[in-house]
């Protein structure tokens, strides 16, 4: 959402006016602060934007993948899955941009029918 925010030359103040939210709110979705947006919001997010349907889906997409606190179930899974979470977990604050956009290119790679990129900027 920031970066088609940013894209489009709209400050924090005039979109949450538009929605009729606070600027404190958008912020920290933005941030990943809160929780994903309700459908209701995300779909006035996605009006306000005007985007095309394909942008809307990835929006969509993201919103459900946006929870800041993500709890991973790995209980009857392969030890190497437990493994991995917690390793995740214990690191992930330290991880650089450029290192979590090839971890989650190998995820995405290793899961075909499962694209989290975020949308393709418009404009």
């Amino acid at each position: 959402m920031r970066e088609l925010r940013t894209a489009r030359g709209v400050s924090l103040k005039d979109m949450a006016a538009a929605l009729g939210v606070s600027a404190t709110y958008l912020s920290a979705l933005e941030h990943g602060r809160r929780g994903r947006p309700s459908w209701f919001m995300l779909q006035r997010i996605i009006g306000y934007f005007n985007v095309i349907w394909d942008e809307a889906e990835d929006l969509q997409r993201l919103a459900e993948l946006s929870h800041p606190r993500v709890v991973i179930d790995t209980a009857g899974l392969d030890p190497k899955a437990t493994r991995l979470a917690n390793l995740l977990a214990e690191t992930i604050a330290g991880l650089d941009g450029a290192t979590l956009d090839r971890l989650l290119r190998d995820l995405e790679d290793a899961l075909p029918g499962r694209v989290l990129r975020p949308p393709a900027r418009s404009g």
